[in-house]
Formats: C-alpha cells, sequence, structure tokens
C-alpha cells in the first residue's frame, strides 16, 4: 500500500509545498517585480537547502561529486529556476487556477522524457493516470461561466 510508504509521503509533502509556492508568490508580490523575487526566493532556497544538508551531515559527500553529476545538478538547477521564472511571470499575468494545472503538466512531460531518455516503461494503467492529467489541466483552465 503506497499510502504507508516513505517515498509516498514524501512525494505528498512535495507537492503540498509546490502547491503553496504559486499562491503565496501570488498573495505578497502585487507591486513587487517578479524577476527580482525570484532572485531572491532562490537564494532564500540555496540557503534553506544547503543548511539542511549541513544539520543532516551530507555536506561531507562533496568527493563524490564526478563531471556527470556535476553537470546534471547544474542543468537541473537552470531548469528549476527557468521553471520558477516562467511560472511567477505566468501568475502574474493569469489567475493560479489556471497556470497551476498547466505548470503540473511537467508531470505527463516529465514520464514522457523518462521513457524516451531513461527507456522506463509505465503499464497500460499508468498511461490512463497520465492522460487523465493532461485532460484534467485542460479542463481545468476552461473559462468560467456565471
Amino acid at each position: 500500500m503506497p499510502f504507508t510508504q516513505t517515498w509516498f509521503l514524501y512525494a505528498v509533502a512535495a507537492a503540498v509545498c509546490a502547491a503553496m509556492i504559486n499562491v503565496l508568490a501570488k498573495f505578497g508580490m502585487k507591486d513587487v517585480d517578479k524577476d527580482f523575487a525570484t532572485a531572491i526566493r532562490s537564494v532564500v532556497q540555496a540557503v534553506f537547502v544547503v543548511g539542511f544538508a549541513a544539520i543532516i551531515g551530507v555536506v561531507r559527500n562533496f568527493g563524490q561529486l564526478h563531471g556527470k553529476a556535476i553537470a546534471s545538478i547544474v542543468l537541473t538547477g537552470v531548469c528549476g529556476g527557468l521553471s520558477w521564472i516562467f511560472a511567477f511571470r505566468a501568475i502574474q499575468l493569469a489567475d493560479v487556477s489556471k497556470v497551476a494545472p498547466i505548470d503540473k503538466l511537467s508531470m505527463p512531460l516529465g514520464i514522457l522524457l523518462a521513457v524516451v531518455l531513461l527507456r522506463e516503461r509505465p503499464t497500460p494503467i499508468n498511461w490512463l493516470g497520465i492522460a487523465l492529467i493532461t485532460g484534467g489541466a485542460y479542463l481545468a483552465t476552461l473559462p468560467r461561466h456565471g
């Protein structure tokens, strides 16, 4: 049962924290330059994560880094930064309820990339879930009536 497995609890916690990002950004940054706010937020995140790594003692693993790992870390950092820049620009122009579902298309896109680049093989039921998420993202962005 996945509900009691550690990976599932971490994944739910990640989803809750990620969900709060757009809401908090939209709520508190009406008169603040979005790019400046993203830069400050990135510094806060970096300090927080490095502090967390120091507290749990994993900083000592610095010697494990090699060229491929460093390139991967740099590229994921750039992709994460670009994701934030684009998402925060989008929420300046539209409601979070429209932006968030499109932003979460990262999940089916990530699975497609895992199939192509990592040779992962989702089951037919997994593909159904991916299709439902994609359809749900579309439905969530439809205009409100009434």
